[in-house]
């Protein structure tokens, strides 16, 4: 305490000269409008620099993770449009290739996302202006999310896998066996694969995709590996445990995918149920 007052009475006259400094400079700006507007205009543009160089700091720290996952997308999904292009002879009317594939993938991003609920809905910032329609289904940068079932001009929304009322069709990678995949309710990471008759050869890892039986997803898409499996005595089918492939906590781009023969589809199905 000494040495601190020791050394304040050493220079107090550079305290002093500053507190001088300080004072003048608050009569300077309380009493003349030149130098008031002044001294704001250069604090507001000081705090700006500032508020823009820590927001340009925390978004390159997060470009590389971002322009990883969109090239990873972007890859896969042009994988999938390659593949699609060849078997099109299948889905025309005439024996002609036509270059036009089955489905069609907009790009969107999540406005509104529930994991907690037993019941949880997407929104997503594409609508019915951007060309959005019901039972398009809604696929991330690493597999399934959900599908859309309500839109308005401007945006969109559906239930996401983690929704009890709802089921994807999905199947084995490794061996094309197919079931439904649904939630349970209890955790956002897993889901269960169902429907997989215990005779069926299975291990931990095996990777699980959307199976192509649906006017909704292509064939093909991530859901998640098998976690885990058991088998009760005396029942046909596994319980199977599937760690989802899509984080429903951190996902904020998607891509809609319209099929663009899904009212032919509909409608052929309906006439089979009909008969």
């Amino acid at each position: 305490m000494r040495s601190l007052l020791q050394f304040l009475a050493r220079h107090y006259f550079v305290f002093l000269f500053l507190a001088l400094e300080v004072v003048s400079l608050i009569l300077i700006v309380n009493y003349n409008n030149f130098q008031r507007v002044k001294f704001l205009n250069s604090s507001n543009w000081v705090s700006a620099s500032l508020f823009e160089a820590s927001s340009n700091l925390t978004n390159y720290f997060q470009l590389r993770k971002i322009n990883d996952e969109l090239a990873a997308e972007n890859a896969e999904l042009q994988t999938k449009l390659q593949k699609l292009e060849v078997v099109e002879i299948f889905s025309r009317r005439d024996t002609t290739l036509n270059r036009d594939t089955t489905y069609r993938f907009i790009p969107a991003r999540i406005i509104n996302n529930s994991v907690n609920k037993q019941y949880n809905y997407v929104t997503m910032n594409k609508g019915r202006l951007d060309g959005i329609e019901q039972d398009m289904g809604i696929v991330g940068p690493h597999g399934v999310v959900g599908v859309v079932t309500n839109v308005t001009d401007h945006y969109s929304s559906g239930p996401s896998i983690l929704n009890k009322r709802w089921r994807v069709s999905a199947k084995i990678k490794k061996n094309n066996y197919f079931g439904s995949l649904s939630w349970s309710g209890d955790n956002h990471e897993y889901a269960q694969l169902n429907e997989i008759p215990f005779h069926v050869e299975l291990a931990a890892g095996d990777t699980i995709i959307t199976s192509g039986y649906s006017s909704i997803f292509p064939e093909g898409i991530m859901l998640g590996v098998i976690d885990d499996f058991n088998h009760d005595s005396g029942a046909n089918f596994y319980k199977i445990k599937i760690r989802l492939s899509t984080n429903f906590k951190t996902i904020t781009h998607v891509q809609l995918v319209k099929n663009n023969f899904l009212e032919e589809q509909i409608n052929l199905e309906d006439q089979n149920t009909n008969d």
